[in-house]
């Protein structure tokens, strides 16, 4: 089976802040969009603290007027299918942070957007940071993980993202 690849990141060089996804699904890739599934709360919540909306492009610039950069922690790995679960720990490629934390010197702080980022992104990436920003699990955003209500979600993001970016 051939490696699903992630996309480059949405940033400017004046971000604050990382929001790191795992890697993206099947509906993500097919449209080339972050959070592309309609059911992913992704969106609605950058809509609901930021005031986000409109089409993909102006999302995109919605976040980077808010300083904030979203990328996910593989940059490649075989997953058969959508869920955090299929991703294979022995085939993941992490994304080069060594260089975007250079190149993204106000990066303070990074949201992992469910526990399976924050996982790989500890073990993949942090032990090769030559100093790392305070890294946050927050819950997912998945369709897949709808134990936990919206607006509690919402809630949890809101307090994460107001604590750095202060919208």
């Amino acid at each position: 089976m051939e490696p699903s690849h992630g996309f480059p990141p949405i940033s400017r060089l004046d971000a604050r802040l990382l929001i790191l996804g795992s890697l993206p699904g099947r509906r993500s890739i097919a449209k080339q969009q972050y959070y592309a599934h309609p059911q992913n709360a992704f969106w609605p919540i950058m809509r609901d603290v930021f005031g986000i909306d409109g089409d993909y492009e102006n999302r995109c610039d919605g976040l980077l007027a808010n300083q904030v950069a979203v990328w996910d922690v593989l940059r490649a790995s075989v997953r058969p299918g959508s869920m955090d679960a299929d991703i294979r720990a022995a085939s993941s490629e992490a994304n080069d942070f060594q260089e975007f934390l250079y190149k993204h010197q106000n990066v303070t702080r990074v949201l992992c957007n469910g526990s399976k980022a924050a996982n790989m992104f500890e073990r993949l990436v942090l032990p090769s940071l030559d100093a790392a920003p305070e890294v946050v699990c927050l819950p997912s955003t998945s369709p897949a993980f709808a134990a936990m209500r919206y607006d509690t979600k919402l809630r949890i993001w809101r307090d994460a993202l107001t604590l750095c970016c202060g919208s």
